[in-house]
């Protein structure tokens, strides 16, 4: 039962968060990287 308790709830919840937005600030870090190495040249 403890389980289903909102404070279970929410901590799942925020790591889905944590880890998708680590995903997304990766994907932005080599875009950027990216897009710095084509000004360069």
């Amino acid at each position: 039962m403890g389980d289903k308790s909102p404070k279970a709830t929410q901590k799942k919840s925020g790591q889905k968060q944590t880890k998708t937005s680590s995903a997304n600030a990766k994907k932005s870090a080599a875009v950027a990287a990216k897009s710095s190495a084509a000004k360069k040249k």
